[in-house]
């Protein structure tokens, strides 16, 4: 349900920001540019999945969407930098033995320098990125990992993220934004509040969508 809500509200805003992007007379479609412009703004919805077997004894965390956005200050018209982050958490089942034994929430945040190739005003503009990022964990409720009975918990992801993704021109303000991401994810796992030195393989992949402006 939480996801086709998310999903219904990007596809939502899209439709209303659609014809605003497209209501250009011919004089300002002849002379408006994207070029120059040095910020932009994204939102959208990003499907993030952690890699499967990531530590012994857990088969899974299953991955689930999120709303995310980001801002970006272009130096030039290639280069640029972004902030990114999920306006909410990103749920997760965790799977143990064929079963679920317990669910964990977590909201990343990252400041990556990023490369988009070719001319501002491009129908299709390519862009790699990398940077620094961390993910905050919480409301782990994973007890069944520990026979003690003992809360499990995770500690705060922090690595390299790498970005690559395409942007659509609609005109020279509106865009729609595909990427994917990629985070080096090693949270330790935690027992009773004590770090227990195991740390958990999680290497995130997202996949996101989006509608941005330019100003």
């Amino acid at each position: 349900m939480r996801t086709t809500k998310i999903m219904s509200l990007a596809v939502l805003g899209a439709l209303a920001l659609s014809p605003a992007a497209f209501a250009q007379d011919a004089d300002t479609a002849s002379t408006d540019t994207a070029s120059g412009k040095h910020f932009a703004v994204v939102g959208g919805v990003t499907l993030l999945q952690p890699k499967s077997g990531p530590a012994n004894g857990i088969d899974k965390f299953d991955g689930g969407p999120a709303p995310t956005v980001s801002a970006s200050y272009y130096f030039n018209d290639n280069v640029a930098v972004e902030l990114w982050g999920a306006a909410d958490k990103f749920n997760h089942r965790v799977r143990a033995n064929g079963g679920k034994v317990g669910t964990v929430e977590q909201q990343p945040l990252a400041l990556s320098a990023q490369y988009h190739f070719g001319a501002a005003d491009n129908v299709f503009r390519p862009f790699v990125g990398a940077g620094y990022y961390e993910s905050n964990f919480s409301n782990e409720k994973i007890d069944g990992l520990d026979a003690s009975g003992d809360h499990v918990g995770l500690r705060t992801a922090k690595g390299a993220i790498g970005t690559v993704g395409v942007d659509m021109n609609i005109n020279s303000t509106w865009f729609a934004r595909a990427d994917a991401r990629y985070m080096h994810a090693r949270p330790e796992l935690s027992v009773a509040g004590s770090n227990t030195g195991e740390k958990l393989k999680l290497d995130p992949w997202t996949v996101g969508f989006g509608i941005g402006a330019r100003f």
